[in-house]
């Protein structure tokens, strides 16, 4: 017999951990990002795809260079950590369920996606790979409206926005979320990257940050 150990996440100034259950991820709810991945920002909802909960890994790992790809893209997003039960929930009401929030890194086998998109076939493999969603401390309550996120790899930075800059808000995503599948605890949620997502080589250390929250980082074995 074997055990399998509960994917968990550290909660900033606790030695309690969150519990990870699920993994959804919003695509293109950031206008830039949306224009620079050849879509319109202005007439479509933002979309779902998830990971695996296993794909979490700590910040602060080294991870081996992802198989079966000669494209790896960075995306650094702001996590939504779900802390209560939810079903078609209003967006008005959808702050409640709330737990915390923290930076996260959507890691993307970019050739694999354009392939599959061509082929009209799934991403899994090309966002559901192995430590694909690196994740900080979670810091407890609501995330800030506006706030500087942004992603430098190896002190060069990449990405820099704002997070008043989402297309959809928190509790926007958080109610349409919740029409699909029933929001639980340990539920996250990557709520979208804005532009300047591109590609991370081996051996390079990746850095995603979001004022208010420990940073997420990263360092690519060679």
């Amino acid at each position: 017999m074997f055990t399998l150990e509960p994917v968990t996440i550290a909660i900033d100034g606790a030695t309690a951990r969150f519990p990870v259950r699920r993994i959804y991820c919003v695509g293109r709810n950031y206008a830039d990002h949306a224009r620079e991945m050849g879509a319109d920002p202005d007439r479509e909802f933002p979309f779902f795809f998830s990971k695996p909960a296993s794909a979490v890994v700590a910040s602060g790992a080294i991870l081996p260079f992802p198989s079966r790809t000669d494209n790896l893209h960075h995306e650094i997003e702001l996590v939504v950590a779900i802390g209560a039960t939810g079903e078609n929930v209003p967006a008005a009401e959808a702050g409640a369920l709330i737990f915390g929030h923290a930076a996260g890194l959507d890691l993307t086998r970019r050739d694999l996606q354009a392939a599959a998109k061509a082929a009209g076939e799934p991403w899994d493999m090309a966002k559901g790979f192995d430590n694909s969603a690196p994740v900080g401390a979670i810091v407890q309550g609501p995330p800030p409206r506006s706030g500087r996120i942004s992603l430098s790899v190896d002190g060069d930075t990449r990405q820099d926005a704002d997070l008043d800059r989402l297309i959809w808000s928190v509790e926007e995503i958080i109610a349409g979320l919740s029409t699909w599948v029933a929001l639980a605890p340990g539920d996250l949620i990557f709520t979208g990257t804005p532009s300047g997502v591109g590609p991370i080589r081996r051996g390079e250390t990746v850095r995603g940050e979001i004022a208010g929250v420990p940073a997420v980082e990263v360092t690519f074995a060679t």
